[in-house]
């Protein structure tokens, strides 16, 4: 993979579809296998053309077939349709304080690969860098091709600022980040397709390609507890990025010199009670000496995201809310428990229905895998635009 600096390009897919193939990519991520006869119901479309379009599809590897359906009557069994790993791949990176991270994920939403790596430079120049160091070696460990390659995701922590929409509010120790043109450098710099979005947004992403909420419902909320504290939003199978590219932005309903229900609150409080803990890379070792804390702040903390969980649903009636984030699972479960206490979604109406609530099981990968996930869902969510 030849990732050296050139010109700008526009965010083009290296593989060439028309508006009806992306239609049918997306109503098979969003439905999984179907018969031919099920796409052509539900697309409208005449079975003449949905077989030239299958064909053509079945050409470039992005579905495949799958096993024959037998429904019981007499005649030839169906064989369903269903997207397919070998029509491309994504990159996804993000940086976290002290590492690298790196996931690809295949045409069918399918992670085949995920990479950590020290590094510690608030340079975007060094991550640009080093992310083209460890994807030319994950592309030649796992023997990906270039021809196959659809884009880059890029993970940033930080909202999008008045300067412009590619000019984002980078974390303190992302400070670096602040001046550049997002669009423009990354894509100089790698000379193919890069997107570039907030982190917890793309956890969002790939939360709900992870847990099956992209074919169970439409809208979902995500609370992401990483470091800080944020959130991303699903609408109509879509990441909703807002009116001004910062839907989701949760970490401002808590002041920053209040305790707030994030990592680095979490790593205060512990520190505050004698725990010798360097970073929350260690917190994994606080569990059991340190649960009595450990647990005090998760209720609290818990009571904080149940009041912005709830606002949201009251506002936008998702089908789901999920928490995620890179604390370590046995924290995030304690977490989900507050928020699925049946009093936090108290109504004046007991037959309301109400959504949801996942624990993630990606945890910190959550963020990489979004990224990676973004240029492939892009390819069939501009069809629903």
């Amino acid at each position: 993979m030849s990732l050296a600096p050139t010109s700008r390009l526009r965010r083009k897919p290296l593989i060439a579809l028309d508006p009806d193939h992306k239609r049918i990519i997306w109503l098979l991520r969003t439905m999984g296998a179907v018969p031919r006869i099920t796409i052509a119901h539900q697309l409208g479309m005449h079975n003449g053309a949905l077989t030239r379009l299958a064909r053509e599809l079945l050409m470039l590897e992005v579905i495949e077939e799958q096993g024959q359906l037998s429904d019981g009557q007499r005649g030839r069994p169906s064989v369903p349709l269903a997207l397919s790993g070998r029509g491309g791949y994504a990159a996804g990176a993000t940086v976290h304080p002290g590492w690298l991270e790196i996931a690809l994920v295949d045409f069918a939403g399918q992670v085949i690969a995920h990479d950590a790596t020290a590094f510690d430079s608030a340079d975007p120049h060094d991550f640009v860098h080093a992310v083209d160091q460890r994807l030319r070696s994950l592309t030649s460990r796992t023997g990906l091709m270039r021809a196959r390659f659809l884009g880059l995701g890029v993970a940033v922590p930080g909202p999008v600022v008045e300067t412009g929409p590619a000019r984002r509010h980078a974390v303190d120790w992302l400070r670096g980040w602040r001046d550049i043109d997002n669009d423009q450098f990354f894509e100089d710099y790698f000379g193919f397709p890069v997107w570039v979005e907030n982190d917890a947004t793309l956890a969002a992403l790939a939360e709900y390609y992870d847990s099956g909420l992209i074919r169970d419902c439409a809208s979902a909320l995500l609370l992401y507890v990483g470091h800080g504290v944020g959130g991303g939003v699903i609408h109509r199978r879509d990441v909703m990025r807002g009116e001004f590219g910062n839907a989701g932005d949760i970490g401002r309903l808590f002041r920053m010199d209040a305790p707030r229900p994030s990592g680095i609150d979490l790593l205060a409080t512990l520190r505050d009670a004698g725990a010798g803990i360097p970073s929350l890379f260690e917190l994994e070792a606080c569990l059991h000496t340190h649960a009595g804390i450990i647990n005090a702040w998760a209720e609290r903390a818990g009571n904080q995201l149940g009041v912005a969980a709830n606002t949201g649903v009251a506002w936008l009636d998702p089908g789901a809310v999920i928490l995620s984030g890179s604390l370590p699972r046995q924290v995030l479960e304690v977490l989900g428990q507050h928020l699925q206490q049946p009093a936090r979604w108290s109504s004046a109406l007991d037959s309301l229905r109400l959504p949801q609530v996942h624990v993630s099981r990606l945890g910190g990968s959550a963020v990489s895998v979004g990224a990676a996930l973004l240029p492939i869902h892009q390819l069939g969510a501009d069809a629903i635009a």
